[in-house]
């Protein structure tokens, strides 16, 4: 028992229990800084613990021992005092080294700014015209337990963040809403995304691999769907994705376009409609509509979505409602999207308005916000 207690430290980093190496130089850095602090820590308690005992043994009262009576020691003061300094000076050199190192995001070669929200990740690549946004696609039936729960189970995400090895990779952090975290262990990188406030990081990732992490932030009510997925390629690989994820890009504004000059049947929009409020609204006004009483207000039965205009409920997706959860939707879906989920909103679970809601009444909206007011002209 005691040649395992002593000899597990030695093999900690198979440990599951341990802190793990990752896939980084800086990883490398945090789990060696980590183990040379912990063994030191491992030596001052078996030095202490060890004085203790001996003196407990050595000089109990069943062996006739007499307790010395003697006040103040200056011998003893400074010994006490000197060698925690000295401890913690040698601590401090390797951990300043390792801060310092973390920190530096110079001479990068690519940019991403990463923008959390609730719950999501927004991901813009500098200078490639490329963005997109990343949520989790663990299904509702896995997390009611109705399915089998895979093996990344709420782990897993729809467009997962892709980056070439062996590139420093600089990443800008900020927040739409609350104070979210941006944590990936594999890459010793933890940072907090702040509202109106940019934080910085970097990563160089040494092999290629899928990395998982999720928000290290209590953020709100599903704080713990939100998942973050690193795809790290070769770089040809890298640089046919960057091409392919483009060309995917430019098509989906194609379509958006032609979308504005089509008339979709109510089938059609109900279909799509399902399917976006399933993986945008579902996580707050819940699948049947009935909402959180208290948090989140319920669709099913309420004004906006029964008696209320077309247009309040329009406003209320592109422009969100200012001081609640409620966020601006009108550069996260397409107009389309924001016509499908409007329609499926208005004829699901008993509203039955019969309202048809197309991508160009969304487009109409919007041109007409934009516009200025005859008071600004």
């Amino acid at each position: 028992m005691a040649t395992a207690l002593v000899s597990q430290p030695l093999f900690a980093e198979s440990s599951q229990y341990n802190l793990t190496r990752g896939v980084t130089d800086i990883s490398n850095q945090v789990y060696d800084l980590h183990m040379l602090i912990f063994y030191i820590c491992c030596a001052i308690a078996a030095v202490v613990f060890g004085v203790m005992f001996y003196s407990i043994f050595k000089h109990r009262k069943s062996k006739g021992a007499v307790a010395a009576n003697f006040h103040e020691s200056t011998k003893v003061e400074v010994v006490w005092t000197v060698i925690p300094v000295i401890i913690l000076i040698l601590m401090a050199i390797p951990a300043t080294k390792t801060l310092v190192a973390m920190e530096d995001t110079s001479q990068s070669e690519i940019t991403i700014k990463i923008t959390g929200s609730q719950w999501k990740w927004h991901y813009a690549y500098f200078g490639e015209d490329v963005e997109f946004f990343s949520l989790m696609s663990t299904s509702q039936q896995q997390i009611d337990g109705v399915e089998e729960k895979g093996a990344h189970y709420l782990l897993e995400v729809d467009n997962p963040l892709v980056v070439p090895i062996n590139k420093k990779i600089r990443f800008l952090m900020t927040s739409d809403d609350v104070i979210h975290s941006w944590w990936v262990p594999a890459f010793a990188v933890k940072k907090d995304t702040i509202p109106g406030f940019i934080n910085e990081a970097w990563t160089k990732i040494d092999e290629p691999g899928v990395y998982r992490g999720q928000c290290a932030e209590l953020c709100g009510k599903a704080h713990g769907f939100m998942p973050i997925v690193v795809q790290a390629m070769a770089q040809d690989d890298y640089d046919v994705w960057l091409t392919g994820k483009k060309e995917e890009m430019a098509l989906a504004k194609a379509e958006a376009a032609k979308a504005l000059d089509a008339t979709l049947s109510i089938e059609e929009l109900l279909t799509t409609g399902e399917g976006i409020y399933a993986s945008r609204c579902a996580v707050c006004h819940q699948a049947n509509g009935q909402g959180l009483p208290g948090a989140f207000p319920a669709i099913a039965g309420a004004e906006v979505a029964t008696s209320g205009s077309i247009d309040t409920h329009i406003s209320k997706i592109v422009d969100g409602v200012a001081g609640t959860a409620m966020q601006s939707f009108a550069n996260q879906l397409t107009d389309k999207e924001i016509a499908a989920v409007i329609t499926y909103q208005r004829n699901a679970w008993g509203n039955n308005t019969g309202d048809v809601v197309q991508a160009s009444d969304i487009n109409s909206y919007k041109t007409q916000e934009a516009e200025p007011s005859s008071k600004e002209l």
